[in-house]
């Protein structure tokens, strides 16, 4: 599994529920509000559409937010924010590469949050470019494994277009193309898989490895970025192993 899906995880348990579902329901409206003001209000013909609507009722967010937001983004409804994506590059302690995902109305808001952040926390923001060559940008389904017989997920995936599938635990991540991501996960829909999220992620082409102090200096730098309701996501290319991951649970 990527070592973004394990971060997520250990995210969702460190987090209350309530304080989880927030963060998902802001990024989730203003996802939908980007793609419906850029494809169109039809989940049917606009396939970022149709997965941010989904990834919203995964995590129950009410039908009349999601309507709502539609509505904003299709100017069907008066909004008085306009979002923007703006991507920040830098590094973290011990030379650790961040790529962050953000979702603004406000630009000059969202950079100086981000640079103080990185400087606060032992990092430094980089300039465009300067470690988006070290992240290939992928798809990624994620199934409750549950009773599924990963085989059996595995054939409906790779006849379908899947590059990869790994199982961690209770879950089963799917890895595509970034162009595969939507056939894909119709196709696990029709085969009668239930998803719980299928997205876009950063997966790095090499990683780091770093010590213990360095490894949770750089949980705190993703943590204090993630609490930001600008950022969608954070990716690094920090090596997430077994040992990694324990010193995750300590902060």
């Amino acid at each position: 599994m990527s070592g973004h899906s394990k971060w997520s995880k250990i995210k969702r348990k460190k987090a209350g529920n309530d304080a989880a579902r927030s963060k998902m329901f802001t990024r989730y409206i203003r996802e939908i509000n980007i793609a419906a003001r850029d494809g169109g209000g039809d989940p049917a013909g606009n396939a970022r559409l149709s997965l941010a609507i989904e990834n919203a009722k995964g995590v129950n967010m009410p039908k009349e937010n999601i309507e709502r937001a539609i509505k904003k983004g299709t100017g069907d409804l008066e909004s008085g924010n306009t979002y923007e994506e703006v991507n920040y590059e830098g590094y973290g302690p011990g030379g650790v590469a961040y790529f962050v995902e953000t979702t603004t109305d406000n630009l000059n808001r969202t950079v100086s949050e981000i640079r103080h952040t990185f400087t606060k926390y032992g990092g430094n923001m980089g300039t465009s470019g300067s470690v988006a060559y070290l992240f290939d940008q992928k798809g990624a389904i994620t199934l409750e494994a549950g009773d599924l017989s990963e085989d059996e997920v595995m054939l409906t995936a790779i006849d379908a277009g899947a590059e990869d599938i790994r199982t961690e635990g209770d879950k089963i991540e799917i890895i595509t193309a970034r162009e595969d991501l939507f056939a894909v996960r119709n196709a696990l829909e029709q085969a009668g898989y239930s998803i719980e999220n299928a997205e876009l992620i950063r997966i790095p082409t090499t990683l780091v490895k770093v010590n213990e102090d360095a490894a949770m200096s750089n949980f705190r730098l993703m943590e204090k970025l993630e609490e930001s309701d600008d950022v969608s996501n954070v990716f690094t290319n920090m090596e997430m192993d077994d040992e990694t991951m324990a010193v995750a649970e300590k902060i």
